[in-house]
């Protein structure tokens, strides 16, 4: 049964794609616009990711079987307020006339009319037929925090945990919390049920972004930044912050802000003539006491040691590290594409879960290997780097070439293989440095147009991870796909000097050869070289740009001299002489 999950949301816009259970795959529409976190409103809907994975598996949306929906963004015309003949006719002959706003938030209609059911409110069939569905395509509407946990509970074999999930705000309400035990999943609080309550402002997501946008950095952008920067400050404004914050004995956060003008307005207020890293340390404590203290009175309901999280929060890698260190669990999750980009993926589980019942559901559950589910080039790859008259194909072999060119001091890019999902590069569109030399930190950054205090981060194999950074099982799977930071070994802190963040800390990759074997031999290969068992991993981007999607991307980061070479599965390319 092909699956197609849709997020038509106003940032985050992603597809996924499934037969069943299987994967077939998922991508971002920043991806394929490079417009970064990317929404419908930069394109004509979420159909660019929806036909690019179509087009990937040789099918049309008249093979889709069931389409999953987030309720996001629609167009207005389905609306059933927009349903008269004269509308109708309005919009067939002048097209233009929802120009201005062709799309509105289900959400809003949703708690206009108070209905929880969006079949009341959508034209399902004529959304099918025009969109070119088959009219018994089946339709499932989608939870937006549900989502989130299904995500973090599915690629686990856990028999019992507490599934937490923060972002912004998402059908009403910004966290919550659920229980899995005994084959059920009980909601502490943040359920449908929610769906009509008036509008709280309890989002430490939004705190944090707020923020962010009065530091000068981009909301819904550059959050990271924020947690860089908060390394080197000191958290004088925490206590101002937290008074505004409370937690209830369920474990729902409340904020005496009462609305997106009255938070901003308040933050603004507060941070005010601050300097900007003990802002930053500020808001990152704030985040990490208050989800601390909801985590620990929903453990105190939910006795698990099995933590799964999901949510915009949870990017925050030095936030996830803080709740392993400050609740007694024996293993976290963070789910890999935790932001709204992964909504589409957990819409289409729930379609699964009701299709199916949860016993059948739970049962075909796995661990994810990776995740590169995005278009594979590699056929086009090549012909492209060597159709570049700036670019020569070397000779080298692949994995002894870019091993020895990165001992030597060289910055290469991997391009192998499909694109990877979520917001991490996992070594397939991924930037390739010696970490051993400080001063690659700092080039890096010239060559991406990055911001200077941001850290790098280090891929490792299996076989040396437990060696040189803190880890075990607790935090071993989501090392998996750099959604945690990590202590650094300090024996190891200046041999891997340009991934050690101020604080003595990084957020690895562990890499395993059956998920990307030229990935890991040119690591191993590099070890062997050098003696360090680890390399610099970054995205193949500059700033303010997504990941590398197709190749004449690829083409024009060497040509611009962002890398010194490229290695494919095939070959390795560089810049021909004179042009080096």
């Amino acid at each position: 049964m092909i699956i197609l999950g849709l997020h038509p949301g106003p940032h985050d816009a992603s597809a996924t794609l499934l037969d069943d259970y299987r994967v077939l795959g998922a991508v971002q529409l920043e991806r394929l616009n490079r417009i970064k976190g990317s929404g419908i409103e930069h394109e004509a809907w979420a159909w660019p990711c929806a036909d690019e994975l179509l087009s990937m598996h040789g099918l049309r949306r008249s093979d889709v079987d069931a389409v999953a929906f987030t309720r996001e963004s629609f167009p207005r015309i389905y609306l059933h307020k927009m349903q008269t003949p004269l509308r109708r006719l309005a919009h067939a002959f002048a097209p233009g006339i929802l120009a201005k706003r062709p799309t509105k938030m289900l959400l809003d209609a949703i708690n206009k009319q108070g209905t929880h059911d969006p079949a009341l409110l959508f034209d399902v069939a004529g959304f099918l037929a025009d969109s070119g569905f088959r009219s018994d395509t089946r339709v499932h509407w989608a939870n937006h925090h549900f989502s989130h946990a299904l995500c973090a509970l599915f690629f686990t074999d856990w028999p019992d945990c507490v599934l937490y999930t923060a972002d912004g705000r998402g059908d009403n309400v910004s966290s919550s919390a659920r229980s899995f035990a005994e084959g059920q999943i009980s909601c502490l609080f943040g359920g449908e049920d929610t769906l009509l309550d008036p509008l709280r402002m309890d989002s430490l997501a939004l705190t944090y972004g707020f923020v962010t946008r009065a530091l000068g950095f981009r909301m819904l952008r550059h959050e990271g930044k924020v947690t860089g920067l908060a390394a080197f400050g000191e958290p004088t404004l925490y206590e101002r912050m937290a008074e505004k914050f409370a937690v209830e004995d369920s474990g729902l956060v409340r904020c005496e802000w009462t609305g997106f003008l009255d938070m901003e307005a308040g933050i603004n207020a507060i941070v005010a003539g601050t300097r900007r890293e003990d802002v930053a340390a500020s808001v990152q404590k704030l985040v990490e006491q208050v989800t601390l203290a909801s985590l620990r009175r929903v453990f105190r309901r939910a006795p698990h040691r099995r933590l799964g999280l999901s949510g915009g929060l949870f990017a925050n890698v030095k936030l996830n590290r803080f709740l392993t260190e400050h609740l007694d669990l024996d293993e976290i999750f963070i789910a890999p594409p935790m932001g709204d980009e992964g909504l589409s993926l957990g819409a289409a589980l729930g379609f699964l879960l009701d299709r199916d019942g949860l016993a059948a559901w739970l049962d075909r559950r796995f661990r994810l290997e990776e995740l590169y589910w995005g278009r594979d080039y590699d056929g086009a790859i090549d012909r492209c780097l060597m159709a570049e008259p700036k670019i020569i194909c070397t000779g080298e072999a692949p994995v002894d070439g870019a091993a020895a060119r990165l001992a030597g001091g060289q910055i290469g890019a991997v391009y192998a293989g499909r694109m990877e999902f979520g917001p991490r590069a996992l070594g397939t569109r991924s930037i390739l440095a010696n970490p051993s030399r400080r001063a690659v930190h700092d080039e890096l950054n010239r060559r991406l147009a990055r911001t200077e205090f941001m850290p790098f981060a280090p891929v490792v194999t299996e076989a040396d991870s437990a060696q040189i950074f803190d880890i075990s099982r607790l935090n071993a799977y989501a090392c998996r796909f750099m959604t945690i930071t990590t202590n650094v070994r300090p024996q190891w802190r200046e041999t891997i000097q340009a991934v050690v963040h101020v604080d003595g800390s990084a957020r690895p990759q562990i890499v395993r050869r059956e998920a990307n074997p030229l990935y890991h031999d040119i690591l191993v290969d590099f070890t062997r070289r050098t003696g360090v068992p680890a390399l610099v991993n970054t995205s193949l981007n500059v700033h303010e740009e997504p990941i590398v999607n197709r190749p004449e991307e690829c083409a024009r980061a060497l040509s611009e001299k962002r890398i010194d070479f490229v290695v494919t599965k095939q070959s390795l390319y560089a810049l021909g002489e004179g042009f080096a």
